[in-house]
């Protein structure tokens, strides 16, 4: 949130300014694509009618009896589009989000251990921000936070989170760990789609977390799911969701449903389609912002970041670079704490690198925001000395 003042210039669309307004770039807030579904607001619009959905049941048959039919077959038909999962013969278990789904793959994965104490999890640093809070949080007899994955040397059970592209990087990640001991994964796809890396091949993992939020940009209908391949599992990560929050929101599901319908709607109607399809719309939007960024980091004197390789593109058929959601800066030696500089001189409030496990001379900033937020950004960034 910005505020107007006197002596102050426009952004993109209007808003106003000032050189001493702070912008606040430390979350992901994905608001990037907000354009495009004012444009489609008519196609996505639901009627919820107030006898409807009110009972806890969906569907009493399936492993996660809460799931509505219809989100189940939107997520299978969604990956069946872009081609970055295997859904067949998989149980599809639905949480509000990533972050409870992790949790509940986590009981899932540690609730038969008969170790005698709580197993490791670990993540390759930079890793995630939220993982080391997300697993101490309940100070669990089950599990706890043993750092970077790379690190890990430990002859005990593991489990390892793997954020693939990685968060905050944008890296594509795999297993890390060498230990001999037994060892599970929990892959992290949020970022798995096309306008953030090229498709490269059907990810099949026995625990895959997808979120909305990140997909669409529908951060606020609070609903992810997760792809299970062995229904024990799935049965116990239900059961965390069931007594976590009984369930998820039939809304929340519905409205998913029918955006994600809208999507799929467009890649098979291609050709008469008068509207520019989603996930051209959003490569587009993020490629165009990267563009700008490298443009602007190549000239700077204070920051540097990573290059991207460049890989084939099973969804859109051609070569790319990945234009990840979040930008992972790097100071001048010279500056200890990036962070801080990114404060003090430009009031740009960002993510700091210890964070993630990684150095305070890194920091994270948001690539997803409003339009008007980030030509803020290039500004301030070009102006750095």
């Amino acid at each position: 949130m910005v505020v107007a003042t006197n002596n102050s210039f426009p952004g993109s669309n209007g808003t106003i300014f000032s050189p001493n307004d702070i912008i606040d770039l430390e979350r992901g807030d994905p608001l990037v694509f907000e354009a495009y579904w004012k444009k489609m607001s008519e196609a996505c619009t639901v009627v919820i009618k107030g006898w409807e959905l009110m009972s806890y049941l969906s569907d009493d048959k399936n492993v996660c009896w809460y799931m509505l039919p219809e989100f189940g077959e939107a997520v299978r038909r969604l990956h069946h589009v872009v081609g970055n999962a295997v859904t067949q013969e998989r149980h599809i278990v639905v949480g509000t989000g990533a972050t409870q789904l992790f949790q509940a793959a986590l009981y899932a994965l540690s609730s038969d251990s008969q170790a005698p104490q709580p197993i490791n999890v670990v993540a390759a640093a930079p890793y995630y921000s939220e993982y080391p809070s997300e697993i101490e949080i309940l100070r669990s007899k089950l599990y706890h936070w043993a750092g970077d994955a790379a690190l890990y040397d430990k002859n005990e059970p593991y489990i390892e989170a793997v954020t693939s592209p990685n968060n905050p990087d944008g890296v594509i990640r795999g297993p890390v760990v060498k230990s001999e001991a037994e060892g599970k994964q929990v892959y992290d796809f949020a970022y798995y789609w096309p306008h953030y890396t090229p498709i490269t091949h059907k990810a099949d993992h026995d625990i895959m977390n997808f979120t909305f939020s990140k997909c669409t940009g529908h951060a606020g209908s609070r609903i992810g799911w997760a792809i299970v391949k062995d229904i024990e599992i799935a049965k116990k990560m239900t059961r965390y969701v069931h007594m976590n929050s009984i369930g998820v929101s039939k809304e929340s599901q519905i409205r998913a449903a029918k955006i994600i319908g809208v999507i799929c709607d467009g890649y098979q109607n291609f050709g008469s389609m008068e509207s520019e399809l989603f996930f051209e719309y959003s490569k587009r939007i993020m490629r165009e912002r990267w563009e700008k960024l490298l443009k602007v980091i190549e000239q700077s004197k204070v920051f540097t970041v990573a290059k991207f390789p460049t890989s084939y593109c099973k969804f859109t058929n051609e070569s790319s670079e990945s234009n990840p959601g979040f930008l992972w800066l790097k100071c001048d030696e010279s500056i200890e704490d990036c962070t801080s500089y990114l404060m003090a001189k430009l009031k740009v409030r960002a993510r700091g690198g210890q964070r993630f496990g990684a150095s305070p001379k890194y920091a994270r900033l948001s690539a997803i925001g409003t339009e008007d937020e980030f030509n803020e950004l290039l500004k301030r960034l070009s102006n750095a000395d």
